[in-house]
């Protein structure tokens, strides 16, 4: 009999790539409060009205999941921002929730955090160092990764660098899919230079998941590329995978927008941990690319 794992956030980029890893092996649950993109053997759909404490309550209750990976978030750094009181509820309220049910039930639990719990002052940042972030994304995921520590029993804490790819399962938020979309339109892509970081590619991420969904590593765990690199470097190497001109990527230095919340400079994440104790192999840029762009076959 298989085991049962519980994805939230089961309609967004990451989780796509989690679902099609995990259906070979597991009896996946996919929350969201959208409808399922597709039918796969071994994925249940459970979609909720709200992503309330209430709703994931009575869900869990309903799965008895052996295993949760906590994806849903509100990831967009400039909205949290702007909607303090709601970035608090979803990042950090529900994740402590969550993880509290997943401390009374045995379940396994696997928390997605994020690079921008650090300033960048530095980067290379190893599971070792103190955050501190410079936005209140960043504020709010620190906070959800103190509530998962506190609860304690059978939690890893996911840090995961900037994820590229393209969506596996229905839609998602994919810088390349909005870079290809940018240029397809006929207009030239922009990108900051200023802005360092260690892009994980989306399969190799949905991979390391499931493995830690199913292993016994506890604690801070960095998900994130071999390489490292600034943003507009990246964005040059995939255009031009792409059959791009490079002329059509714009170097901008983006903080001067209005209503931008801070971004940190280097944030970019030592795998080394990872690369020790999973199975998963970390890719460099060039070839996460190429398992993204497989999947376009």
């Amino acid at each position: 009999m298989r085991k049962r794992l519980m994805v939230t956030g089961a309609g967004g980029f990451v989780a796509g790539s989690i679902i099609q890893d995990a259906v070979n092996g597991w009896e996946v649950h996919g929350v969201s409060r959208s409808p399922a993109p597709v039918e796969m053997s071994n994925l249940v759909w459970h979609q909720l009205p709200e992503v309330d404490a209430d709703c994931l309550h009575d869900v869990f209750h309903d799965i008895e999941p052996d295993a949760l990976i906590h994806t849903a978030a509100l990831a967009d750094i400039d909205f949290c921002e702007a909607n303090k009181e709601l970035a608090e509820q979803v990042n950090t309220t529900l994740t402590r929730e969550l993880a509290e049910l997943c401390e009374d039930h045995d379940t396994r639990v696997v928390f997605l955090s994020t690079d921008t719990v650090f300033d960048g002052e530095r980067g290379l940042y190893t599971e070792d160092d103190p955050p501190h972030p410079v936005n209140f994304y960043g504020t709010t995921k620190v906070r959800a990764e103190e509530a998962v520590a506190s609860v304690g029993g059978n939690a890893v804490i996911a840090r995961v660098a900037l994820v590229m790819g393209l969506p596996v399962l229905g839609a998602g938020n994919s810088f390349v899919s909005r870079m290809i979309a940018t240029l397809e339109a006929g207009k030239n892509a922009t990108a900051p230079s200023n802005e360092v970081r260690s892009p994980v590619d989306v399969f190799t991420l949905g991979r390391a998941l499931v493995e830690l969904a199913g292993n016994d590593f506890l604690g801070r765990i960095h998900l994130s590329g071999n390489d490292v690199l600034n943003r507009y470097d990246m964005m040059l190497r995939i255009a031009a995978r792409l059959g791009y001109a490079p002329d059509r990527i714009i170097a901008q230095d983006p903080s001067g927008i209005p209503g931008r919340a801070p971004r940190p400079r280097d944030v970019s994440l030592s795998n080394a941990k990872a690369r020790a104790v999973l199975q998963t192999p970390m890719a460099g840029l060039d070839e996460g690319l190429e398992l993204v762009l497989a999947s376009r076959k």
